[in-house]
């Protein structure tokens, strides 16, 4: 069966490089599925979960926005940043989420509130994928 060849930058270098069967990811208009022979692309990336299988493995990695290009079996996500779910410390992400929740509360007419709330998301998606790997570990 064909693969993809997956590669997952950031400002500070490459996140993941590998072959995958498939990729799910978090589109700027909703989420969507990149499987071996797709058509060429480039999508946005709103703040969400990059979720991939390696084998028999499935990997999450917590975006928080950027772009992904796919071309030739190849797909490229250019992340503002990108963290392994196994790499979430829950405790950090919990009190980032408490801040951005207590900045949107706290809002002002001089405050820019998009901004806040794209802190708000990234802090969410890191604070749930945290938790659901917890919550698949002690089981």
């Amino acid at each position: 069966m064909a693969k993809l060849q997956l590669a997952v930058v950031t400002a500070e270098g490459e996140s993941y490089s590998g072959e995958v069967d498939m990729v799910v990811a978090p589109g700027g208009l909703g989420e969507f599925t990149v499987l071996p022979s797709h058509a060429r692309m480039i999508s946005t990336l709103a703040p969400g979960v990059l979720r991939f299988n390696e084998g028999s493995d499935s990997v999450s990695l917590a975006l928080s926005g950027g772009f992904l290009e796919v071309s030739d079996n190849r797909v490229t996500v250019l992340a503002d940043a990108a963290e392994r779910d196994d790499a979430i410390d829950l405790e950090r992400a919990e009190a980032a989420l408490a801040r951005a929740q207590e900045r949107v509360a706290g809002t002002t007419a001089d405050l820019d509130l998009e901004r806040v709330m794209n802190s708000l998301r990234r802090a969410q998606v890191r604070v749930n994928l945290g938790r659901r790997r917890r919550g698949a570990g002690a089981v």
